[in-house]
């Protein structure tokens, strides 16, 4: 039986815990700087639209084609930021074992042209999340960020604690 250690996870995700491949050309405005709120419970269809489509390709297809097909939608997408993505998410299934699926963690808006939904991907050995940001600059939503990261445990674990203190 082979021991899975997660914490050596963590070295390979150094530069991946906020891991950002699209940096918007678009300005930021002040109500882009205000809270965050929580989305209605009404879903946004275009967007998760693509969400259920990319993790029907995650699992079937694997993840070039997944990226691929989402950032298809925005044309300021960077290529080489594309391709170090991949690397680094297939590097990191190789370790962490099958796709079993998905749930969501938390959807939120900060107005009716930007949200943002977290998924918990479930994996056979580890979790990860993945971040899909959303930007509708007219009529058609468009991805904005994509962020991938292991770091849901510790984030969990630090929630736990009073004061910030460790146990």
């Amino acid at each position: 039986m082979q021991y899975f250690n997660p914490k050596a996870l963590r070295s390979i995700f150094l530069l991946a815990i906020a891991f950002v491949i699209c940096n918007s050309a678009y300005a930021q405005t002040p109500a882009a700087t205000t809270a965050l709120t929580k989305a209605p419970t009404a879903t946004v269809t275009g967007a998760t639209a693509y969400i259920d489509k990319f993790f029907k390709t995650y699992e079937k297809d694997g993840t070039s084609r997944a990226i691929i097909n989402i950032f298809k939608t925005n044309p300021l997408v960077d290529s080489t930021s594309l391709r170090g993505l991949i690397a680094k998410i297939d590097t990191t299934r190789a370790l962490i074992g099958l796709y079993i699926g998905k749930e969501l963690i938390v959807q939120r808006k900060a107005s009716n042209s930007l949200i943002l939904y977290s998924y918990l991907v479930k994996h056979q050995n580890q979790p990860v999340r993945f971040t899909f940001m959303f930007y509708k600059p007219k009529n058609d939503w468009v991805i904005y960020r994509l962020y991938f990261d292991d770091q849901v445990d510790n984030e969990l674990e630090e929630s736990a604690k009073i004061n910030g203190k460790t146990p």
